[in-house]
């Protein structure tokens, strides 16, 4: 029997985690990584700045700096062709060209300068200039001088993208950026000049948090559905129609993460998770996947780990109803897929039996997960007539005794069983003795779609035997059929690196 375990918070509703902070160490999985850089953005609509030197990148800098709204002075005594053109090129703010030395009086009152000399001696001299005066600096090509270094940019004002590599693969990052330029619809553009034209009412209209924040998230629903329309005022009546009809309080949602790799998340699941107060989740979560959940969100470990010390289902039933009566949006989010021995009935009808109104978020299954990432069909109609979902221990942790032997034993059906690590070699025995061919295919994937996947391969009187010597830890899978020959999974396997493969 293992000792209980109480649900214990990884992330607070904290002021400072609203602001996107976070306890570190190992008990946090879900948060930031350590940035190279802090991204941020700097409002330069109607404030001065001022460039000098006339380098290469000067013309560049100065038309970024005019697109912000910035009125721009610009210091040299022998600027080029192209920063001459400059000033009729602009499209906001505007530029004045001083043909001339810049002195340290033209830097008083600057939100922002930029040193674009050739002279390494003078740009030191410009950036300490600068900084007397209290300006943000930034120089030409010497990122040891600059306070702000400036990234690749996709530009969809009043949403601005922008990309950094630290200077360590310029070419990367143009790269990244090009790519987001195609995935982002020009029309965005429109959506969110809408938004910016609408908030007031729209905060006027809902006093709470949650309500705003509804809204907003089906605004965003509808500019992602239809991205090249420009809204109107249809669409902000139709918006807070919805919004005002919705049912209100707290709901609980049973979301599917998956079996680990988080690109096997549904968009249905990632906008839970966007939408969601407080995530219970348990320790099969890859940890990756809370990142997509809001910064605000409260997530809190309620583990349920095979054979080891696990919250008791009946606490985090109390605690999913808790928080939901309290107004929240909890999303309880589980490993593989909720309904395939996720414990979601009792779940389910805690909630019922609370009114609280629940909904599920279907996830890809461990099962679906481990037969992808090994290219090896359940179901090949020439070995296997019928797929069974079978697990591998009761609530004593001890193999079934109600288990149907004779399906078992059916050479026409694949079986996979879950969390049949304890009872892997009496389980097969019995098989065996019931009828399962000796030689019947099988194989134990640890880890299913996750980096640190590894297989074990064997005929079913072998299998335990190969797995108690390969090592492998973590969660597994067991698949048992003639169609993992079939399908070949032989062949599929030879492909996996040998580090990762028992046979």
């Amino acid at each position: 029997m293992s000792t209980p375990r109480q649900p214990r918070e990884t992330r607070p509703a904290s002021p400072d985690t609203a602001r996107g902070g976070a306890p570190a160490g190992p008990d946090h999985p879900a948060g930031l990584e350590p940035l190279a850089v802090l991204p941020v953005f700097v409002p330069l609509q109607g404030k001065r700045a001022v460039l000098a030197g006339s380098n290469g990148g000067a013309p560049w800098k100065v038309k970024l700096l005019a697109a912000a709204g910035a009125d721009v002075d610009v210091y040299a005594p022998e600027p080029s062709e192209e920063l001459r053109a400059v000033p009729g090129e602009i499209v906001a703010g505007s530029v004045t060209l001083h043909e001339r030395q810049w002195e340290e009086a033209d830097l008083r009152g600057a939100a922002f300068v930029i040193g674009a000399m050739e002279d390494e001696a003078d740009c030191i001299a410009f950036v300490a200039a600068g900084r007397r005066a209290g300006a943000i600096v930034n120089a030409v090509d010497r990122p040891h001088l600059c306070d702000v270094k400036f990234g690749a940019i996709v530009n969809r004002s009043p949403m601005v993208v922008g990309i950094s590599t630290e200077g360590a693969a310029p070419v990367f990052g143009q790269t990244v950026r090009a790519r987001i330029e195609g995935m982002l619809p020009r029309g965005f553009k429109a959506w969110i000049g809408a938004a910016r034209d609408w908030r007031e009412e729209v905060t006027a209209r809902f006093h709470g948090f949650s309500d705003r924040r509804a809204f907003w998230e089906r605004f965003t629903d509808r500019a992602f559905a239809e991205p090249d329309r420009v809204p109107t005022a249809t669409d902000l009546a139709e918006l807070l129609g919805e919004t005002e009809a919705a049912p209100k309080g707290g709901a609980v949602t049973l979301v599917g993460a998956g079996p680990g790799d988080a690109e096997l998340l549904t968009l249905k699941a990632l906008r839970a998770l966007r939408n969601a107060d407080v995530i219970l989740y348990d320790d099969l979560v890859a940890p990756e996947i809370l990142d997509y959940a809001r910064r605000e969100a409260r997530t809190m470990l309620v583990g349920k780990t095979g054979h080891g010390p696990s919250c008791r289902q009946d606490d985090i039933n109390a605690l999913m109803v808790q928080l939901a009566r309290s107004g929240k949006q909890v999303v309880r989010l589980k490993s593989g897929d909720p309904l395939v021995f996720g414990r979601a009935g009792e779940e389910i009808d805690a909630c019922r039996a609370a009114g609280i109104p629940v909904s599920i978020v279907p996830g890809v299954s461990a099962a679906q997960g481990a037969a992808a990432s090994l290219c090896v069909s359940l179901t090949n109609r020439d070995a296997a007539r019928r797929l069974q979902y079978v697990t591998g221990h009761d609530r004593r942790g001890a193999l079934p005794e109600d288990l149907n032997w004779g399906a078992l034993a059916d050479p026409s059906v694949t079986t996979v069983v879950y969390m049949p690590k304890k009872t892997l070699r009496v389980l097969l025995e019995r098989a065996m003795s019931e009828g399962l061919a000796p030689g019947t295919p099988a194989l134990l994937v640890f880890n299913a779609t996750r980096p640190n996947q590894r297989v074990v391969e064997a005929s079913a009187v072998d299998l335990a035997d190969r797995v108690e010597a390969s090592g492998f830890e973590g969660p597994a899978l067991l698949m048992v059929g003639e169609a993992l020959r079939r399908t070949g999974a032989g062949a599929a396997l030879t492909a996996i690196e040998p580090d990762k493969l028992a046979i």
